[in-house]
């Protein structure tokens, strides 16, 4: 429910954020977790934000 999921959850969910592309300086929308890019964005301009491994990684879910 996320009603329970509380503040855990805004760690989990991406957030858009706008980059400027060093190569041709235009704005890019990447979506981040933590500051880090979540997936590959490629600029018009055929720049990559690649995309970043996360600082700590989900702990696998224990079994019931």
């Amino acid at each position: 429910m996320a009603v329970l999921d509380g503040c855990e959850a805004k760690f989990k969910t991406p957030v858009p954020e706008d980059r400027t592309c060093p190569k041709c300086g235009a704005e890019v929308e990447v979506f981040t977790i933590k500051g880090r890019i979540v997936e590959d964005v490629t600029c018009k301009c055929g720049y990559v934000f690649k995309a970043q491994e996360p600082d700590s990684p989900m702990p696998p879910e224990k079994e019931q």
